[in-house]
């Protein structure tokens, strides 16, 4: 019985060996290039769609996916992580909602490829609810007023802003501040135009981005100037 298969295996190998190589360049040959595939996995970023009016994400899913694409061959090479994206379509997600899963229809990518498998297939993130108040605006002063100037008053303009955010997020105790308005030059009132600082970087500003401040000041007379002054009155009554 040995002898049975070793003969079948060893008795004319090396033309068996010929017609095996032939076979190969045969099938390589004959079979077209667009019907051999090939499998690559990409990490492509995950784009968050239709996110619903009124509501803020406070907690974000991962930033890419890792996607599993078969493809021909010869096209492969298309297949990169700026030719496919994945897309999460959020237009009915709702605050109860934390769980979303990724299908394969979420994927875009050139024609001929297809999705095979996606990892994660379930991401994780929050809504929530927003919410609009009106925070005071304080103006950020610097410096100090050349010598013989007395600062009267700093007006705002408006003095309160609309802000937006997350409900969680917005808090009425807080303050929106001003760019730095500077007065170690100023010899004179003068009116700003200031940007808007937001207390926290989760919030925005619902409609303008800058106010005027307003800053007028008045000269200090010389002490000893005012008494004279003061005595010449009193002498001329």
């Amino acid at each position: 019985m040995k002898r049975i298969i070793r003969n079948i295996f060893l008795r004319n190998w090396g033309l068996k060996l010929f017609s095996l190589l032939l076979a190969l360049v045969l099938w390589l040959t004959l079979i077209p290039e667009e019907k051999i595939f090939s499998e690559k996995t990409l990490t492509v970023p995950l784009e968050l769609h239709n996110i619903p009016a009124q509501m803020e994400l406070v907690e974000r899913p991962p930033s890419t996916v890792d996607v599993k694409i078969r493809a021909p061959q010869r096209t492969l090479n298309q297949f990169t992580s700026v030719a496919v994206h994945a897309a999460l379509n959020l237009e009915r997600a709702s605050v109860e909602q934390t769980e979303y899963p990724l299908n394969k229809n979420m994927i875009s990518l050139p024609s001929g490829g297809k999705v095979i498998d996606i990892y994660p297939s379930q991401i994780n993130l929050r809504l929530e609810r927003t919410k609009e108040v009106m925070l005071q605006v304080e103006p950020s002063i610097t410096g100090e007023l050349p010598q013989g100037f007395k600062l009267e008053k700093i007006e705002v303009i408006p003095n309160e802003v609309p802000i937006k955010g997350p409900e969680s997020k917005v808090k009425e105790t807080f303050k929106v501040r001003t760019s730095p308005i500077d007065l170690s030059s100023l010899t004179q009132s003068k009116e700003f135009e200031a940007d808007l600082i937001l207390p926290s970087p989760d919030l925005k500003l619902a409609s303008q981005t800058k106010v005027k401040v307003r800053v007028v000041l008045s000269e200090e007379k010389d002490k000893k100037t005012e008494e004279q002054n003061n005595k010449k009155k009193k002498n001329k009554k």
